[in-house]
C-alpha cells in the first residue's frame, strides 16, 4: 500500500539571506525546485514559492534565476539572482568556481582515513553498464572530470538499530550531477537514506512504485538522502558573501541518539 506521508521533513524554505539583487533561501526535503513533466501538476515546488515571494519584484521587471540546484531530497541552501543583472554576474563566478560550497553528509561505515579526495570522471551508468534507472551516474574513465574533497567531522558506532555512521564534511570542486552521492557510493560509504546509490537500485524502483513502506525503512532508515547543503560562499558587487545552515533536526537526531 502507498503511503502518502512526505519523503521527510514539510517542503518548505525560509530566507537567509537577501538584497537588491539577491537571495539565498534554505530548502527543506522532499521541496522541488521546479515543475517537471514526471511531478503532480499541484505539488508545491521551489520556483512556485518564490514567485509568490517576489511577486513585486516580477511586476516591476525582474526574474528569477537559481543559481545552484538541489535534488529533491536534498536540503540546504539555494542561491537566487532576482534580476538578469546579478543572474550574469553570478553565472560568470560560477564558471570560474568562485562560488564555494559545502555539504554535510552522514554515511553509513566509518573511513578509516580522516580526509580524502575522490577525482574519478562522472557519468551517465546507462551509457556503460545495465541498470534500470535512467538518471543513475557512475564512475568511469570516459566520464566527465570531477573532484570531491572529503573531511570526517564524527564517527558515531553501531547502536540500537543504526549501522555505524559518519558525518562527512563534503566539498565538491566540479558540480556534476549527484557528484557528492556517486562519489561517495564509490569510495565504499553511500549516503544514508540513498535509494539509488545505496547498493540496491531496487529500492527506487520500489519506492516509485508504493511510496515509502515498512520494508524500505527497514533497509533505508530514513525517509530521504542524509544530504544537506550547508554552506555557500559568492562574490557580489566586490563583496564576499558567506550564508551557514544547521544542521536540520531529521539528520542531526541521529548524531545524538
Amino acid at each position: 500500500m502507498r503511503s502518502e506521508a512526505p519523503i521527510a521533513v514539510c517542503p518548505e524554505f525560509s530566507v537567509l539571506y537577501e538584497d537588491a539583487d539577491v537571495l539565498v533561501v534554505n530548502k527543506a526535503a522532499p521541496l522541488i525546485m521546479h515543475p517537471t513533466g514526471c511531478v503532480r501538476s499541484k505539488e508545491p515546488t521551489l520556483l512556485g514559492g518564490l514567485r509568490q515571494l517576489l511577486a513585486y519584484e516580477l511586476a516591476c521587471g525582474g526574474s528569477i534565476s537559481l543559481i545552484n540546484r538541489l535534488d529533491r531530497e536534498t536540503s540546504g541552501l539555494v542561491l537566487v539572482a532576482k534580476n538578469p543583472r546579478a543572474a550574469h554576474e553570478l553565472g560568470c563566478a560560477m564558471q570560474r568556481r568562485l562560488i564555494h560550497k559545502r555539504y554535510l553528509a552522514i554515511v553509513r561505515g566509518c573511513p578509516m582515513w580522516d580526509s580524502a579526495s575522490c577525482a574519478e570522471p562522472i557519468l551517465r551508468m546507462e551509457s556503460v553498464a545495465p541498470t534500470r534507472i535512467h538518471i543513475r551516474q557512475t564512475c568511469h574513465p570516459s566520464g566527465r572530470p570531477c573532484r570531491t574533497d572529503f573531511d570526517v567531522l564524527k564517527r558515531i558506532p553501531a547502536h540500537g538499530s543504526l549501522p555505524d555512521l559518519s558525518l562527512l564534511s563534503c566539498r565538491p570542486i566540479t558540480g556534476r550531477m549527484h557528484q557528492i552521492r556517486t562519489h561517495l557510493a564509490f569510495l565504499g560509504f553511500p549516503i544514508l537514506g540513498d535509494k539509488i546509490y545505496g547498493g540496491d537500485e531496487s529500492l527506487y524502483l520500489d519506492f516509485i512504485r508504493s511510496g515509502w513502506t515498512q520494508k524500505l525503512a527497514r533497509s533505508l532508515i530514513l525517509p530521504r538522502h542524509a544530504l544537506h547543503a550547508c554552506d555557500l560562499e559568492f562574490p557580489m558587487h566586490g563583496d564576499l558573501i558567506r550564508v551557514h545552515s544547521e544542521l536540520p533536526e531529521d539528520l542531526a537526531a541521529l548524531l545524538y541518539v
